[in-house]
């Protein structure tokens, strides 16, 4: 199993805007930083301010910043939203002579259900709490 890179630019913009959050952060150094196409991640801060987690200002001193505080963004609902909650396998959308029978759709049930329960233990504060990650995402020059 394997997150979108959707959901992976997701949390680096989060990381990048709850570490660095003494000002606003630009797009464009955000994609330098990640080497990230400056689309994707426009498309990426579309959804998270959409959904309430950054802020967005338009303008020459424009930028964004997290609109809530990292210990209140919850990794399980960050992949929730950007993921979707759709089923690891789709037994309903071809017939499938096993289907009667297969029980790997619960399994891949109980294991994404698994997921979402660790994942729903820890917030963005808890993964940047260590001062490695930290250091590495704080940007001194600006």
């Amino acid at each position: 199993m394997q997150l979108s890179r959707f959901s992976d630019y997701s949390l680096r913009v989060l990381f990048y805007t709850a570490t660095n959050n003494h000002r606003l952060c630009q797009l464009a150094e955000i994609a330098d930083f990640f080497d990230i196409s400056v689309e994707h991640l426009r498309k990426v801060v579309h959804g998270l301010a959409k959904s309430g987690y950054l802020e967005t200002f338009r303008g020459k001193k424009g930028g964004i910043r997290l609109a809530v505080p990292s210990a209140d963004i919850n990794l399980a609902e960050i992949i929730a939203l950007t993921e979707g909650m759709k089923p690891l396998v789709d037994c309903t959308g071809q017939e499938c002579c096993l289907s009667p029978a297969c029980g790997l759709k619960n399994i891949l049930a109980q294991a994404q259900a698994a997921m979402m329960r660790t994942l729903a233990q820890y917030s963005l504060a808890d993964i940047l709490d260590d001062p490695q990650m930290q250091s590495r995402l704080i940007v001194t020059s600006r």
